[in-house]
């Protein structure tokens, strides 16, 4: 256990709340909030690891008295000792974690996107139940829903769909559902009562921080049309919807879904900066070690992750080999016996080194 580390982030936690305590704090905003925020991060590390301590020191009283008893009484301090070394057991682990390093993209706002794959309407009509299950998520933990790009189809699919995500922990609690999500089951329009196969992608970008992303304007076109929907619904008689190219990359984005000009270039760009952030980090991360596997599966987006099997309603993640059987549930938005998994996981391979 990194001792030391956990001495220095215990004594900073003491001199930050002292200083929260000085007048001078109080009449500083600015200072007052770093230090609120440092002290909240700080906190968690600082708290189990003095109950670390004091287990230690109830472990090592027990352990003395048990030395100059004999009998019951020295059965009961070596009983007493023995649990409380467990206790510091799985007090330690917790502390392994707590110091793990932080993917500091976690608690960034993300892109979400979702584009219908092989199977065509019964692809799109997946597509569709994907994009509800992720809206039924975000509801369910408090995250806000823009959509930026919706293109719909005839039946009630969607070919494609691009929605902005943010609040507290977006992309860390998103992050593991880039992949490709295999559907097994018999379309309504089967008449032999054969099951068929679909695919869909779904790609989740952190959001990228001013800095981190210039665009120039000589790299980009910007296209006016007007927006609209499946077979001419919600037709826009001006040029609302927005097509942002990136000259130097190929990306393309668009964006229809507000009426407002205005709104719809804000929400492309922002989609276009997440994008952009996406592939050149992708291409530094090759550049720096081609071989290297990221934590939860190979973070290929052509990567099948997930199966959702209706006949026996079993949804099975491949990455970690887990099965839960509530597909209503799950695709309701109830993701978070699984995505607790995955991050668990991610915390097994880091704590071994993998």
């Amino acid at each position: 256990m990194e001792t030391k580390r956990l001495e220095e982030i215990s004594a900073r936690f003491d001199a930050v709340e002292r200083e929260l305590l000085l007048p001078e704090t109080y009449a500083d905003a600015e200072a007052f909030a770093r230090l609120s925020k440092e002290r909240a991060e700080l906190e968690p590390v600082a708290s189990l690891y003095r109950e670390y301590l004091a287990a230690e020191r109830e472990m090592e009283d027990a352990v003395r008295e048990a030395e100059g008893e004999e009998g019951e009484m020295k059965a009961l301090l070596l009983e007493e000792s023995r649990t409380l070394r467990e206790k510091l057991k799985e007090l330690e682990e917790k502390l392994k974690v707590l110091l793990l390093p932080a993917d500091l993209r976690d608690e960034r706002n993300c892109t979400l996107e979702i584009r219908a794959g092989a199977g065509g309407e019964e692809a799109a009509l997946f597509a569709y139940e994907l994009y509800r299950m992720y809206m039924g998520y975000c509801e369910k933990h408090r995250l806000t829903w823009e959509v930026a790009d919706l293109s719909e189809t005839e039946l009630g699919g969607i070919k494609e769909a691009v929605v902005l995500v943010g609040g507290k922990n977006a992309y860390k609690r998103l992050k593991y559902e880039s992949g490709v999500h295999r559907v097994q089951r018999v379309p309504e329009t089967e008449s032999q009562g054969r099951i068929h196969t679909s695919t869909c992608t779904v790609a989740v970008l952190p959001e990228a921080e001013e800095v981190e992303v210039k665009i120039d304007e000589k790299d980009i076109r910007i296209d006016l049309y007007r927006s609209s929907g499946a077979g001419g619904q919600k037709v826009n008689k001006t040029e609302t919807a927005i097509r942002i190219t990136h000259f130097p990359t190929g990306i393309v984005v668009t964006c229809q879904d507000e009426r407002s000009q205005l709104k719809n270039k804000e929400k492309a760009f922002r989609v276009l900066k997440s994008r952009l952030y996406d592939y050149y980090a992708s291409r530094a991360e090759g550049a720096e070690a081609a071989n290297r596997r990221s934590l939860v599966g190979t973070g290929d987006r052509s990567e099948r992750i997930r199966t959702y099997n209706f006949p026996q309603s079993r949804i099975t993640d491949h990455r970690i080999g887990l099965s839960v059987h509530n597909m209503e549930e799950f695709l309701a938005g109830d993701l978070d016996e699984m995505i607790d998994a995955l991050a668990r996981r991610e915390q097994e391979l880091k704590l071994s080194g993998g």
